[in-house]
């Protein structure tokens, strides 16, 4: 599969602060409308407070924990870039990109679109990624992952907090009402980390290890997809 991650500059914890930056050029470029804007909007402000967290210490190795947050993002940020350059879009970020801008998906499904393919592939991905960099086992990495997945527990508040629709919009027989029941982050987050450690017993196996991830990029795809279904 083809699918590289950008490499920062710098330690990661300064390479953090340039994924801050790199967003925030992404929120003034992109129509605020735009699906892919929509959620970078909600994912940029909490970069901003899971790099805070790190700051005031609020993970067992900042160093680790920056790693893998840069790694994670950087996965997103290569997705942008393929789209810019023309290039194929990985599978599992393929509909959000493709349904940016239809005029029948709702703000809100483009945000649960973005998180789905980010935890459902980038973030096993991630781990995998960053073990290797920091010569570590996942299980090392097993409580920095628990401390960013708080800050993902955040993202999706937020993103209910800033694009969910008005309550009487989400009568019990609206579509979107469906959707949004048919998607789970704490569900997302665990099938992620069992993909990593996966993947990481696969790495003396590279043609299995691609096999399974194209699986799992296909997969994530076909949900995020539902999850664009037009309900406008």
């Amino acid at each position: 599969m083809a699918y590289t991650t950008t490499v920062l500059d710098g330690p990661p914890d300064r390479a953090l602060d340039e994924v801050v930056a790199r967003m925030r050029s992404l929120e003034r470029r992109l129509p605020p409308r735009d699906g892919v804007a929509v959620f970078n909007r909600v994912y940029l402000s909490v970069t901003r407070e899971l790099r805070q967290r790190m700051r005031d210490g609020l993970f067992p190795s900042t160093h680790s924990a920056a790693e893998l947050s840069v790694r994670f993002a950087g996965r997103y940020l290569d997705a942008v870039d393929a789209a810019t350059e023309g290039r194929r879009v990985p599978a599992c970020w393929r509909p959000l990109f493709q349904y940016r801008r239809h005029p029948g998906v709702r703000p809100l499904q483009h945000a649960l679109a973005g998180i789905n393919a980010h935890i459902g592939v980038d973030l096993a991905l991630a781990v995998v990624s960053a073990c290797s960099a920091l010569e570590c086992e996942p299980a090392a990495l097993e409580r920095d992952y628990d401390r960013v997945g708080e800050a993902l527990v955040v993202l999706e508040e937020r993103i209910r907090e800033e694009v969910m629709p008005g309550p009487d919009l989400l009568e019990i027989a609206d579509p979107l009402t469906h959707l949004i029941g048919s998607w789970s982050l704490e569900r997302a987050r665990d099938g992620a980390w069992a993909a990593a450690r996966l993947l990481w017993n696969l790495r003396e196996a590279p043609e299995l290890a691609e096999e399974f991830t194209e699986t799992l990029d296909a997969g994530v795809g076909l949900v995020g997809r539902c999850l664009l279904t037009p309900t406008g």
